[in-house]
Parts: C-alpha cells; sequence; structure tokens
C-alpha cells in the first residue's frame, strides 16, 4: 500500500473535509430555529456531506461549492486562523457567503451542486424574520427537483421549517412521507423520532409508541429515541 497521497488523493481529502466542516457549521449555527429534531438535523447534515463526497466525482463545480463552504466556515474578527479566510464583520462574511453560493445556483443550475448551494442559502434565511415563505420556496424548489436522497433533506429541512412556523399538519405530513419513503440522507427512523417529538404534546401516547419501536431496533436512531422518550412526561 502506497505511503504517500496523489495530488488528486489530496484535493479529494481537502473537499471532503471542506464538506463535513462547513455542514457541521451549518448545523451548529441554525439549530436555534429548529425546534424538532435539533440534534437529529447535525447528525442529517453531516450524513449528507459525506455522502455527497463519496458518490462524487473531482470536478470544477465541486471545486467552486467546496470555495463557498469554505467562506461559510470563515473567521470574523481582528484575530484570524492562520490559512482560513477571514471577514471585519459578520454582515461583510454573509454577504460574500451569499454571493458565493448564488453564482453556484445561477453558473450550474440543475446540477447537484447547485441544490446543495440552494440548500445553504435557504438555511441562511431561515432565522431572519420574515423569510419563511422564501425559504420555503427554496427548499421546495430542491424537494421538486433535486435527486431523490437531496429532495429527501430539503423535505426534512422544510419540515422542521413548518413546524417552527406552527404549520403543524404540513410538517407532519412531510415527515410521515419520509417515513414512508426514506433515503441515503434521512432513514427512516430519524423521520419517526422527529414525527413523534412533534405530537408529543398531543398524543403522547401515540409518541411513545413510536419511539419504543425506534429505540428496539438497532438502527441509527435508537440513542436519540431513548432520550426523547425521556422527555415525554410520564401520566
Amino acid at each position: 500500500m502506497a505511503t504517500h497521497l496523489t495530488r488528486k488523493e489530496l484535493k479529494q481529502d481537502r473537499f471532503a473535509s471542506q464538506v463535513e466542516n462547513s455542514f457541521l457549521s451549518l448545523s451548529t449555527h441554525k439549530r436555534e430555529i429548529v425546534r424538532y429534531g435539533g440534534a437529529a438535523l447535525a447528525v442529517i447534515i453531516v450524513v449528507a456531506a459525506v455522502w455527497y463526497y463519496r458518490s462524487a466525482q473531482v470536478s470544477v463545480r465541486q471545486q467552486t461549492l467546496g470555495d463557498a463552504m469554505t467562506l461559510y466556515t470563515a473567521t470574523v474578527g481582528v484575530n484570524p486562523t492562520p490559512g482560513t479566510p477571514n471577514f471585519p464583520t459578520e454582515a461583510a462574511k454573509d454577504d460574500a457567503v451569499v454571493k458565493a453560493f448564488t453564482k453556484i445556483t445561477q453558473d450550474y443550475s440543475g446540477s447537484n451542486e447547485a441544490y446543495i448551494a440552494e440548500y445553504y442559502l435557504a438555511s441562511g434565511k431561515a432565522a431572519e424574520p420574515g423569510k419563511t415563505d422564501e425559504v420555503r420556496k427554496q427548499l421546495q424548489d430542491v424537494i421538486d427537483h433535486a435527486n431523490a436522497n437531496y429532495a429527501s433533506l430539503a423535505k426534512y429541512a422544510l419540515a422542521q421549517v413548518d413546524l417552527a412556523s406552527n404549520r403543524m399538519a404540513e410538517g407532519q405530513s412531510l415527515l410521515k412521507d419520509l417515513m414512508d419513503h426514506p433515503s441515503d440522507l434521512v432513514s427512516k427512523s430519524q423521520a419517526t423520532i422527529t414525527y413523534a417529538q412533534s405530537i408529543a404534546a398531543t398524543n403522547p401516547a401515540e409518541a411513545r409508541k413510536l419511539l419504543t419501536q425506534v429505540a428496539s431496533q438497532a438502527s441509527d436512531g435508537s440513542q436519540q429515541a431513548v432520550a426523547a422518550l425521556s422527555a415525554i412526561p410520564q401520566k
């Protein structure tokens, strides 16, 4: 086995690191807007990043997306981290990030990279007052046009936006669809946990039943299901 990496392998490793780090940052900084399944979303986002890297070939589109992701994780302030981009203010950073992702959606319209960029743009607006309709529209575009895996990720995000906006029926309908049609990026157990959390206040018995089923399985969400169960008051 070779003990050194080729230039192509180094490039792929660098891109994978950019993807994972930026998706981790996304899940960390946006978690305050998610009322249901916040920890679950973080896991889903990381899985999406790794899946994307493994399933893709190195290309100009990926490099451009990786550069935009690097901007997303850039530092702000007077003490920049060596080797990483730095901006004087959050406003300056946000402006650069939006421009970078918007350019990808325009230059590579219809590609996986464009839909990932659109997903980022929607997530970046999710915490802004009065942006809910715009966020929902962008996520719906990803749902309607991306491949099945990225469409499911956007559907999961839209469900949480709906739940946080008190569109309970719409959000729960999306989660039920994901339970019936899981993907590589959104598992049945993940969708079930989030759905159970959304009905815990109105139907705790059903929520406990669903979470108990997930907790009893050797699945990716068994530990989270146990934690969610403990949060439902016993009657």
